[in-house]
């Protein structure tokens, strides 16, 4: 299971194999309880009027997990889901999606810190890449590299707008050196829907116009 579907969805996989905690007047589950699922999750935390509400411990049977805040059933304020490949997201949560700032470390080790809406990198953001020791730094819509950004490398950083996770139309280079060159990328038709933790692809052609000192 990913935290794309909501524990209470899973729930229905299986019935509520055993309970131990408090109840209120009702018999509802209300307080501090550990609850087992026939299914194989297994949830452990606060609960009002028999939903998970406050803080909680949810380990599902795939060994993902989840340990964070909740609100009616629902993943709703700070909290850390533990994904099975080894990634993990600790951040905001608003009715079970990825939304406001968080962290998310990918199975390969690179990271991304930033703003996020329905379960996509949205806003302003940072993704930065274990194997090259690159970064970008600036705008995302929908998950991609979109708008004004700047991609930094160790000894030199582009800085323009970004389209489809690729530079895109006007920008310019600048140099440790102390130079700065203008120009222009144009985009190569390639699909990079699939794109979520890798360098952006070779999909673009530079054209240099000028080169200039960069002003002190």
């Amino acid at each position: 299971m990913s935290d794309t579907q909501s524990e209470e969805e899973h729930d229905k996989l299986g019935t509520l194999k055993e309970y131990e905690g408090e109840r209120n007047e009702a018999g509802e589950r209300h307080g501090g309880g550990r609850a087992v699922l026939a299914s194989g999750d297994i949830y452990q935390g606060q609960y009002k009027n028999g939903k998970r509400h406050g803080k909680g411990t949810y380990h599902f049977k795939n060994s993902s997990r989840y340990v964070g805040d909740y609100q009616q059933n629902l993943k709703h304020g700070e909290g850390i889901f533990y994904y099975p490949d080894g990634s993990r997201y600790e951040g905001s949560w608003v009715k079970d999606m990825r939304e406001g700032h968080g962290v998310y470390t990918y199975p390969n080790g690179d990271t991304y810190e930033g703003e996020w809406l329905n379960h996509m990198r949205h806003g302003q953001g940072v993704y930065h890449y274990t194997t090259t020791g690159s970064q970008y730094r600036g705008s995302w819509v929908d998950g991609k590299m979109e708008l004004g950004g700047e991609y930094i490398h160790s000894n030199h950083r582009y800085k323009g707008n970004f389209s489809n996770n690729n530079p895109c139309g006007s920008g310019k280079f600048v140099f440790d050196i102390g130079c700065e060159q203008h120009g222009e990328y144009q985009q190569i038709q390639q699909d990079t829907d699939d794109l979520e933790y890798a360098e952006p692809a070779t999909a673009v052609k530079w054209t240099p116009v000028c080169i200039k000192p960069i002003a002190p």
